[in-house]
C-alpha cells in the first residue's frame, strides 16, 4: 500500500481554515466530498462517526500530528486526505501541543485489516521527524504530493 494511492491528492488542503478539531474534520470531509471520494449526502453521518470516535480518545498522537479515522458503512473504498494548519489546532493531543498536520482516514466498516494496515503505514511515516517537518512546511498540495511520493520510494523499515 502506497501513501499516494491512499491519500486523495485533489482533496489535500494546504491551509485549513478550521480552528478546532471539529471544524478541521468537517473541512477535510467536505474536501473529500468535493472530489467525489464520498457522497455529499453521507458527509453528516460520516463526520458524526469520526467526531464520536475522536471523543473516545484523541487521535492527536503528539509531535504536531493527528490522524482522525473512522470505519463506516457509507464508505465503500478506503480513502484519506491531509490538511495543514500553520497556526496549529488544539486536538487534545497526548503531548498537549498544537497539531499542524491532520491526516483523515476513512475506511469501509468491514475492512479491519486494511484499515489497520493503512494506519500502520501512515504512522510509520509520521514517526519520521523529517517527514513531519517537511509536511508542516509544505505550503501547497503539490508539495505535499511530492513528499508522499518520496515517502513511497523509501524502503519499509
Amino acid at each position: 500500500m502506497k501513501l499516494t494511492e491512499l491519500i486523495h491528492a485533489g482533496a489535500i488542503i494546504p491551509e485549513l481554515s478550521g480552528t478546532n478539531r471539529l471544524e478541521v474534520i468537517q473541512e477535510l470531509m467536505q474536501s473529500l466530498a468535493n472530489q467525489g471520494a464520498i457522497k455529499e449526502e453521507d458527509i453528516a453521518v460520516v463526520t458524526k462517526a469520526a467526531i464520536s470516535r475522536e471523543k473516545q480518545g484523541s487521535t492527536g498522537f503528539g509531535k504536531g500530528v493527528a490522524v482522525p479515522h473512522v470505519k463506516h458503512a457509507k464508505i465503500t473504498k478506503m480513502i484519506a486526505t491531509i490538511g495543514r494548519s500553520s497556526a496549529g489546532v488544539d486536538f487534545n493531543s497526548l503531548d498537549r501541543a498544537p497539531v499542524y498536520t491532520i491526516v483523515l482516514l476513512l475506511s469501509p466498516a468491514n475492512e479491519n485489516d486494511q484499515h489497520l494496515a493503512a494506519m500502520e503505514k501512515i504512522f510509520r511515516h509520521l514517526q519520521r521527524e523529517t517527514f513531519r517537518r517537511f509536511l508542516r512546511q509544505a505550503d501547497s498540495a503539490e508539495a505535499m504530493v511530492e513528499l508522499l511520493q518520496e515517502a513511497d520510494e523509501l524502503r519499509d523499515e
